[in-house]
């Protein structure tokens, strides 16, 4: 596996080279949905970066009148005292002015914000969701979660507080530099000639944050990976004492990961470093350029008092925008790694023209006839694990699926539900190919219960209805039709007890009974069991098979049986080895052939009087 690792990591790296305007492209969609309100707060970027250009000139224009040099007409004309209460009005409205835009602009981009991250957060679950089995069983956990939470939350800094706001920052800029070439030319000039090297140098540092900031990302990935796996093995951890080798692999990973944070910190600190002294050299020229043109009587003191706070002002948002380039870079790494997410292509399309099939029932009379047409299927390219299976199960038909471990018994039934689409061949239902059907209609008509069921956090009602539009009696009829009505009476609250997460309040059985009801409520015409009586006891599994008896009937069952003493009655038993259908028939004629089915009874037979 850590041979692969490298590799993985610089295809990945590969993708920093898509531009960021293609990456912002992505965005445009979400954006529009709230355009008003993107056009709302962008118009009050004008007034805002306009008070704030004004500042400077009031404040320079105060120095003028007190040293009693060339000011505004207007202040020629009063005194000086009234001049300076004129003044301090106009820097008053200006500082309301940018206080008012600044606070409504601020909520209108936290708002904008929010709801695009909810938006995206939304789509990449519902597409994560519709993705394939092969993905999550190549994907880590960790690595998912942390890029429908890490990742989404870094896109949304960048739209909350950052996007509008490089675009703020900008516009006073312009603003500042427009302003102060009105003012005097040659100073203005000299503040713009030395923003060039400096915006050279954030672009640099800023690009080497985004490529530190992607690794530290993919290591982030790993850690969650690791503790994700420690936390759901966290029986079979403690049980065969890996404490220690986890702790150290945590360790190492952790390691990796600081060093990648602590070059995002070096590239990010380097930028306000850069800026620090850049703008205190600016300061410097100022007071320079500016005292030589005082001595030549060119500018005035109010004038170069101006210009050192537009010298201040130019920078200071110059580092903001560093900032929020900052964050645009996390903000972009964010966007590749859930593209590469919402690119993974959903393996199992639903069919362009969905039929009825539900709906058609009463016109096919159909009860669940499956047919395997020459499947050929493998989880790896030319690695077959079905080889040309070519069987018929007949509508009520009950079937039992028996073979050595690896004989690809459980792919089968992945292929029937439509997990995976075979290779080659294909799967027909009552005439119908599965690909046909929608993919909500084909798991409904397909009831699976497997040796061991989830249950989700939540009350008994919901782990039986999975939040369907069932009504409390038809709730009670499948568990009266399971016979497990009484064990959940038995329950603190009925219905309503509460099932912690994975149903670690229950035990094995117990859950097992809620997935028999779960299946029931739904009426399958085709119910697939993987031993599902495995992990109930004797009384418990008499109640099962009671109730299997009378969910079976009329029904065509699938059954994949591991103890063969329990498909003695079935009407077919299908032997599978390697992906191979070796034989068929019922349990005697098997026996009689002395063949694969024979062998595996005996060597059964043998362990039980042992």
């Amino acid at each position: 596996m850590s041979v692969f690792l490298p590799i993985r990591q610089q295809q990945n790296l590969n993708h920093l080279n898509e531009s960021n305007r293609r990456l912002i492209f992505r965005l445009v969609p979400y954006f529009r949905r709230h355009v008003h309100l993107l056009l709302l707060a962008m118009g009050l970027l004008i007034p805002l970066a306009t008070a704030g250009a004004i500042q400077p000139l009031i404040i320079g224009q105060a120095v003028s009148l007190l040293r009693q040099e060339s000011t505004w007409r207007f202040l020629r004309t009063i005194s000086i005292e009234e001049g300076i209460t004129w003044l301090s009005i106009l820097l008053l409205i200006t500082v309301i002015i940018r206080v008012c835009c600044a606070s409504f602009q601020g909520y209108l981009v936290q708002k904008i914000g929010q709801t695009i991250t909810a938006d995206i957060r939304k789509d990449l679950f519902t597409h994560v969701t519709s993705l394939g089995m092969g993905f999550f069983n190549r994907t880590p956990v960790g690595r998912l979660v942390t890029r429908l939470t890490s990742d989404v939350e870094a896109l949304g800094d960048v739209f909350s507080s950052g996007a509008i706001g490089v675009l703020s920052d900008g516009i006073y800029i312009v603003v500042i530099i427009i302003t102060m070439i009105t003012v005097q030319v040659k100073l203005a000039l000299m503040l713009v000639l030395m923003m060039i090297p400096v915006t050279g140098l954030i672009i640099y540092f800023q690009n080497q944050y985004r490529k530190a900031n992607y690794k530290a990302r993919e290591e982030l990935s790993k850690l969650n990976s690791i503790l994700q796996e420690n936390i759901a093995g966290i029986n079979v951890v403690q049980l065969f004492r890996r404490e220690l080798f986890n702790s150290e692999l945590f360790r190492s990973t952790n390691e990796r990961y600081r060093k990648e944070v602590d070059k995002t910190i070096f590239h990010d600190s380097a930028v306000s470093a850069t800026l620090e002294w850049i703008s205190l050299v600016a300061i410097a020229g100022v007071l320079w350029l500016g005292g030589v043109f005082i001595v030549d009587e060119v500018i005035t003191f109010g004038t170069l008092s101006a210009f050192i706070l537009y010298a201040q002002r130019l920078f200071n948002p110059l580092r903001q925008l560093a900032d929020k380039l900052t964050m645009f870079q996390a903000g972009f790494t964010a966007i590749e790694r859930i593209s590469e997410l919402m690119n993974e292509p959903i393996e199992i399309l639903e069919p362009e023209d969905k039929i009825n099939f539900l709906s058609g029932f009463s016109q096919r009379n159909a009860n669940g006839e499956v047919c395997f047409q020459n499947v050929w299927f493998g989880y790896k390219k030319d690695e077959y694990v079905l080889k040309n299976l070519d069987f018929t199960i007949h509508a009520g038909e009950k079937v039992a699926f028996v073979g050595p471990t690896g004989a690809g018994k459980s792919s089968i039934i992945r292929l029937l539900c439509r997990f995976y689409d075979p290779i080659q061949g294909r799967i027909l239902i009552d005439g119908v190919d599965i690909r046909e059907i929608s993919k909500i209609e084909l798991r409904r008509y397909i009831g699976v219960i497997l040796q061991e069921n989830f249950l989700f956090a939540g009350d008994v009602m919901r782990n039986i209805t999975l939040g369907e539009d069932y009504c409390f009696e038809q709730v009670q009829k499948a568990a009266n039709i399971t016979n497990i009505e009484q064990f959940i009476n038995e329950l603190p609250q009925g219905y309503k007890t509460k099932v912690r997460e994975r149903g670690t309040n229950l035990s094995g059985g117990q859950k097992q009974l809620l997935a028999f009801a779960r299946v029931a409520i739904r009426n399958p015409r085709i119910l697939v069991l993987d031993e599902a009586t495995s992990s109930l006891d004797v009384k418990t599994e008499a109640l099962i098979q009671d109730a299997l008896n009378h969910l079976l009937n009329q029904r065509t069952a699938v059954i994949i049986a591991h103890r063969l003493s329990t498909i003695r009655d079935v009407d077919r038993i299908l032997v599978f080895k390697k992906g191979e259908l070796l034989e068929e028939g019922n349990h005697q004629e098997l026996l009689k052939k002395g063949g694969l089915y024979n062998d595996l009874y005996k060597l059964q037979m043998m362990k039980n009087k042992e």
